[in-house]
């Protein structure tokens, strides 16, 4: 193999690079780079110089391979994207501080433990159903909102066993204007420093102090009375390193915001995506209810019978593979490195498209149709589908978000039919996850029990 191919740049403006275009849309520019330059490519924004790596086998090599050279980008002084949000939690953090901490929570996200958090999940359920019942039959939603809440509320319940649904509609709304602003700061190098008090600025410091009241709040709440409640923020506050030490309260905020925002975002999305193509694709729909129907009667799904949900589980891979919650992974090189015979330079950014991958049409004959059928056969897709990223860092609470993906739309679906509002194809925004623009607003139709 010829070593240090070249690596083909994208056009951009002179002083700009292609700031423009990422700033437009920045989900476009990388689909339509990788159609017009290929698996990798580099681009620059201003100043900062970026790799786009949209193939299995590259990720492979950077992920896995050499994921010593391939890190997270964290530094303390200078937090830029996620960081600024997320602190140094599990997301953002590296090196011992990350193992420690993964370490640490590993026990509450594993698959023997989340069995004891079905209830919970049944409750968030059972409230969204019970909600949907109320606004009656023909009532228009926006499903975007709806799972968001639905999700919100899970969250809360099985990891902070608190409720905080009272100021759920101050969070949800704050925790987004975090996640944008977070996501533009990566993609605009020549972003104005936080403390100067511009329009974003302010919103932004802001939304910091809403989420920082609340989640201070319950950890100061939890730790004046101290009961045993088996949660995640449990296990937060009593973990102690080798040294006998707890950790800070600023530790354990980044932590729980982090689970917050990873745990609730990114299932919401999965939800609304899934609801929505399972809306325009009547035929999937029907496949999907007679699984349910069979295996149910109507009845709530216990962990036995989730076990069985293969059609549904189907559904649910292939509408992450489609439509990715999470679209892409960022990784700074530390040090000059080659994957594939290219030099990659040390000091830049690599940009992992998990949506390119799983639109590649060398491994998804007809990528953009939606069929769950792919996925019932047992094909080896190591590195072609990862909606959960990959290697050391791949998501702990992936089992998490599947259960309750599976208990969440199978309840849904039995009860409801859901009408899109709008017949035209939902538009993708990126800002940090894979969302629908503007939701998907539908209308309710509460299904008769006749089956």
């Amino acid at each position: 193999m010829p070593q240090n191919k070249t690596i083909p740049k994208t056009k951009g403006e002179f002083l700009l690079g292609n700031l423009r275009q990422m700033k437009a849309n920045p989900f476009q520019a990388l689909c339509d780079w990788r159609r017009d330059y290929g698996d990798l490519v580099s681009f620059r924004l201003a100043v900062r110089h970026f790799y786009l790596i949209s193939h299995p086998k590259l990720i492979e090599q950077a992920l896995i391979k050499q994921s010593d050279i391939f890190v997270k980008m964290y530094d303390p002084k200078k937090p830029t994207g996620l960081a600024l949000v997320l602190g140094q939690g599990l997301v953002t953090s590296q090196g011992e501080l990350w193992q420690r901490q993964r370490r640490l929570m590993q026990p509450v996200f594993q698959r023997s433990n989340l069995a004891s958090l079905l209830p919970q999940i049944v409750t968030a359920g059972n409230n969204l159903l019970a909600r949907w019942r109320l606004l009656g039959d023909g009532a228009e939603v926006n499903l975007a909102d709806e799972m968001m809440q639905v999700t919100l509320e899970v969250i809360t319940q099985t990891m902070f066993s608190t409720s905080v649904l009272d100021k759920i509609e101050h969070i949800a709304p704050a925790l987004d204007t975090l996640l944008r602003y977070a996501a533009k700061s990566v993609m605009n190098p020549l972003r104005i420093p936080s403390f100067i008090p511009t329009q974003a600025n302010r919103e932004f410091n802001a939304a910091s102090a809403v989420v920082d009241n609340v989640i201070y709040g319950i950890i100061g709440q939890r730790r004046a009375q101290p009961a045993a409640h088996n949660d995640l923020l449990d296990m937060l506050l009593n973990a102690s390193d080798d040294n006998g030490e707890l950790m800070s309260d600023k530790q354990v905020r980044d932590e729980v915001i982090t689970i917050f925002t990873a745990g609730h975002e990114t299932t919401a999305n999965l939800l609304t995506w899934t609801l929505y193509l399972l809306a325009r694709h009547p035929d999937v729909l029907a496949k999907l209810r007679q699984e349910l129907d069979t295996l149910l009667h109507g009845k709530i799904p216990t962990a036995e019978d989730l076990r069985q949900f293969v059609y549904t589980r189907a559904v649910l891979n292939e509408s992450m593979r489609l439509r990715p919650p999470v679209g892409i992974m960022m990784r700074k090189i530390i040090k000059d490195t080659e994957i594939n015979g290219y030099s990659l330079k040390q000091g830049r950014l690599a940009i992992f498209s998990i949506y390119n991958i799983h639109h590649h049409p060398d491994f998804w004959p007809q990528p953009e149709r939606f069929d769950p059928e792919r996925f019932l056969s047992d094909e080896n897709r190591r590195f072609s589908f990862m909606p959960f990223g990959t290697g050391e860092r791949v998501c702990i609470g992936n089992h998490f978000a599947l259960l309750e993906s599976q208990l969440l739309l199978s309840m849904i679906v039995q009860h409801f039919d859901l009408q899109l509002l709008d017949t035209d194809e939902a538009e993708i925004e990126m800002a940090v996850t894979l969302k629908p623009m503007g939701g998907v607003p539908a209308k309710l139709v509460v299904r008769s029990r006749h089956h």
